[in-house]
């Protein structure tokens, strides 16, 4: 039988423009988060301006939206890799206490 396992870990939702996608996917990976998911084309209002979720050239002119679910451990460095790049780009990062649960196999099957 399988059960849900539930475990509390971190959310990091990280909003950059497309052209800065493949430095923060490149940074996860390098940091060990396990996945993520990449939104594209985001519509939204911050202190740039607004911005709107259509293409206009190509998926480089739009905002990404990249979340992660990570252990608490991995935080820190993720952020400090982060730093000097949002010194240089638009972006920002939210983080939040999560609970994930995954379906996982009991030791009898």
């Amino acid at each position: 039988m399988r059960a849900l396992n539930v475990t509390a870990m971190k959310k990091l939702e990280i909003i950059v423009e497309g052209e800065q996608q493949g430095f923060v996917v490149d940074l996860l990976d390098r940091a060990g988060a396990g996945g993520y998911t990449i939104l594209h084309n985001l519509s939204g209002k911050g202190t740039h301006g607004v911005h709107m979720g259509h293409l206009m050239f190509n998926d480089d002119s739009v905002l990404v939206m990249i979340v992660t679910a990570v252990s608490v451990d991995l935080v820190g460095p993720i952020l400090e890799g982060l730093t000097p790049f949002f010194n240089k780009h638009m972006g920002v990062v939210f983080t939040s206490d999560i609970q994930v649960s995954r379906l996982v196999k009991m030791p009898s099957e």
